[in-house]
């Protein structure tokens, strides 16, 4: 579903701008030394309105978090979300994955987010999945030894088809489950995935672990 324009989003992006990094680029390699009030870096995937963003930077405050969207009606409530609870260890970006090497050095980056990103259901479009190969190789590079990616998806062919993706790349995978929240809820949830639980839809999770990777 598309997200319905927000007439007053220039104002509101205005409020929240000292959330907002225009030039990543000119980060690279230098996140925690710029930011260096913290001890991880961890970049989260297609943030959207930013409820898993502010609930995870608010329970760990010792990491900063790079949260990108390609939505800006939908970064503007994380961003909103953010700076409400106070939050000084994120920042976001409007930026296309499929970059990240252009602003992360080689192992600069401790820990990845992928939440219910598009499944692009047709075959053809399957390179622009983010767990497709070639976006499992750049996560590779940026990723720290013993790095690790976590995702999740209300949809199973994805999660199962990602799975091969990870598998064959040489990923250790650990804590793959097709129901998290089988026994109540399990972790931060993302507002589609509140979403799903309340409907019933069960979320299939998996932690992926740059281990043994030459």
């Amino acid at each position: 579903m598309r997200m319905r324009k927000k007439p007053n989003l220039v104002p509101r992006m205005a409020a929240c701008e000292d959330l907002l990094i225009k030039t990543p680029e000119e980060l690279m390699g230098e996140w925690l030394e710029v930011y260096s009030d913290y001890d991880e870096l961890h970049l989260e995937l297609g943030c959207g309105k930013g409820r898993f963003t502010a609930e995870m930077c608010d329970q760990n405050r010792n990491v900063f978090f790079v949260a990108v969207e390609k939505v800006p009606d939908a970064m503007v409530v994380a961003m909103e979300r953010a700076k409400a609870k106070g939050l000084t260890n994120v920042r976001f970006l409007d930026f296309d994955a499929a970059n990240c090497r252009s602003i992360f050095y080689p192992v600069e980056v401790d820990r990845i987010y992928i939440n219910f990103p598009d499944p692009w259901k047709k075959n053809k479009q399957s390179k622009r999945r983010l767990t497709a190969r070639s976006f499992l190789d750049i996560y590779e590079v940026i990723l720290k030894p013993e790095g690790e990616i976590w995702f999740k998806t209300d949809n199973r062919p994805l999660f199962d088809w990602s799975i091969e993706q990870f598998t064959e790349a040489g990923w250790e995978l650990d804590q793959v489950t097709n129901d998290l929240h089988k026994d109540g809820v399990c972790g931060v949830m993302t507002d589609y995935e509140k979403k799903f639980y309340e409907q019933g839809i069960p979320i299939n999770r998996l932690v992926a672990k740059k281990v043994g990777i030459e």
